[in-house]
């Protein structure tokens, strides 16, 4: 069995705590990143392949990865984004007729590492009490000294621009070219399935890479504009500020979502910071301020926006809240059609609870036109 043959593996944090495990298919080495957990029992596909991710270190909280296969329908971009995988019980054999293979098999496809018969438990309790830091996973267990030196020079998440490593490079086309509405989307990190919800509601959408300009994209006379989920510090993105600056300025209906969400917010001259471990996972509470209504939702971000100055905003208004830290989940602005929230209504798998704010986005549009 491959399980008696494998190599010792291990986690190195950046405050020098090591967590021990064995290496997962026979790809050797070492990968560097922030260390997150993802606490959702299903999904796994999707999360690895989720560019909101990219330079992470994922550690699944599910005791069991890889049982159900992996299927080509089933990836939210081209290829993995995470840095590596860290897990406690690895599944060389699946069950799932629909499966196209084994997540080991995908795993060496994409050359990305992955460990093991960690203590996940452990491991997430640690970063919850200390937060998110940046890690190594390696099998270089005689190494200690030399991997502690190079953790040591990669950057921090806070004020890293990564959207630039995961959007397109040219623009293009989803959807039918005949559907009843035109959206300009901009490619921050843009997972495939908000792709699709927005296609099944009549949308065509043309999208544009992470430093397009407000004139490319209005070039394609849009009748209405998106902003994507993407990774790293929004903060950095100063193109697409400007660009979302002028976007609200044509008073068409605009949508963001996690990422865009955060530019949104910085546009309208409201700061971001980054949380202590984020919130990754697809069991999180939302309440909707204005329906009163509670929503359960998929969640992927490791910054949020000012809750405080989004309250003192005279053209803000906070419309939904995070119910386990009161974090600002969703804003709207008063005098135009313009929103976002910080979590995923386009979840899959996960809860489809938010899935009408795609449907809102269309009727502003409807109403917009008229």
């Amino acid at each position: 069995m491959k399980y008696q043959t494998r190599k010792p593996a291990l986690i190195l944090l950046a405050d020098g705590t090591i967590f021990h495990g064995k290496a997962v298919g026979g790809k050797e080495g070492s990968s560097f990143g922030e260390v997150c957990f993802n606490t959702g029992m299903t999904g796994y596909q999707e999360i690895f392949t989720d560019p909101s991710y990219f330079g992470q270190l994922m550690v699944t909280t599910n005791a069991h990865i890889g049982n159900y296969g992996v299927a080509k329908d089933e990836v939210e971009s081209e290829g993995i984004k995470i840095a590596g995988l860290i897990c406690r019980n690895f599944s060389y054999h699946y069950s799932r007729p629909e499966a196209d293979g084994s997540l080991e098999d995908f795993l060496n496809e994409n050359k990305l590492l992955a460990i093991s018969d960690v203590d996940t438990r452990a491991l997430v309790s640690y970063i919850r009490d200390n937060g998110a830091m940046n890690a190594v996973i390696s099998t270089e267990v005689d190494n200690i000294e030399g991997l502690k030196k190079q953790l040591s020079e990669v950057p921090n998440m806070n004020g890293l621009e990564l959207a630039s490593k995961v959007s397109t490079k040219e623009p293009y086309f989803f959807g039918n070219e005949n559907a009843t509405y035109k959206i300009s989307a901009l490619d921050i990190g843009i997972k495939k399935n908000i792709l699709r919800n927005l296609s099944e509601r009549d949308c065509y959408i043309k999208v544009y890479p992470y430093n397009a300009s407000f004139e490319e994209m209005q070039s394609f006379n849009p009748d209405g504009f998106f902003l994507s989920n993407g990774p790293g510090d929004p903060e950095p993105l100063t193109e697409a500020i400007e660009t979302t600056k002028k976007i609200i300025e044509t008073g068409k209906p605009l949508f963001g979502i996690c990422l865009g969400h955060q530019i949104l917010a910085l546009a309208n001259g409201i700061s971001t910071y980054k949380m202590h471990h984020g919130h990754r996972g697809i069991n999180h509470p939302i309440l909707n301020l204005i329906t009163g209504k509670g929503e359960i939702t998929s969640q992927n971000h490791g910054f949020a926006i000012n809750r405080e100055e989004a309250e003192a905003h005279a053209d803000i208004e906070i419309t939904h809240l995070h119910l386990n830290d009161q974090t600002a989940a969703g804003i709207r602005m008063k005098n135009k059609p313009v929103f976002s929230v910080q979590y995923h209504p386009e979840a899959s798998p996960g809860p489809h609870d938010a899935s009408y704010l795609f449907d809102e986005f269309v009727e502003n549009i409807k109403n917009s036109k008229k």
